[in-house]
């Protein structure tokens, strides 16, 4: 009897630990946007090589199922500007063959977003760039460029 009430308590300890490392990875805290998701920016010229466009794309992996809300707020020195963004939410992937500390298990969040032309000349001489991703359950992650990404989304739009 004692084993089935340590097995018990055994399995009590596990789901609270799982519960907490889940937690905290989905509610982690980074310095800056590229320290937090992984993030692909770039802008697109029409023939004569001038930039008409830019457009963001950002993977974040999180063990939560809840879906990320298609609107993405990207402030340049505190003009904020809400994006229409296409979202996709991959479930997790178990095959252990293919494990990666990075991506399996979690969920795949992607969104993109087409940068509006009004933006562009706001972000080559914004001293701060900050982006916001929403979830639907309230949870949102509103983070900085750090200098190097500024630096890079900058030299993309000239």
């Amino acid at each position: 009897m004692k084993i089935f009430l340590y097995f018990g308590l055994l399995l009590i300890l596990c789901g609270a630990f799982g519960f907490g490392y889940t937690y905290t990875a989905d509610h982690r805290t980074a310095k800056s946007l590229s320290a937090y998701c992984k993030i692909d920016f770039q802008g697109s010229y029409d023939e004569s090589g001038r930039v008409e466009g830019a457009t963001l794309t950002m993977w974040d992996y999180r063990y939560s199922s809840a879906k990320p809300k298609p609107l993405v707020t990207i402030s340049a020195d505190g003009d904020a500007w809400d994006i229409d963004a296409i979202v996709k939410q991959e479930p997790p992937s178990y095959d252990l063959k293919e494990y990666s500390p990075e991506t399996s298990l979690k969920n795949t969040n992607k969104f993109f977003l087409n940068v509006s032309p009004q933006l562009l000349p706001l972000l080559r001489k914004a001293d701060e760039v900050r982006v916001k991703i929403r979830y639907d359950n309230g949870y949102s992650v509103d983070l900085p460029l750090n200098e190097p990404d500024l630096a890079y989304w900058k030299a993309q739009l000239y």
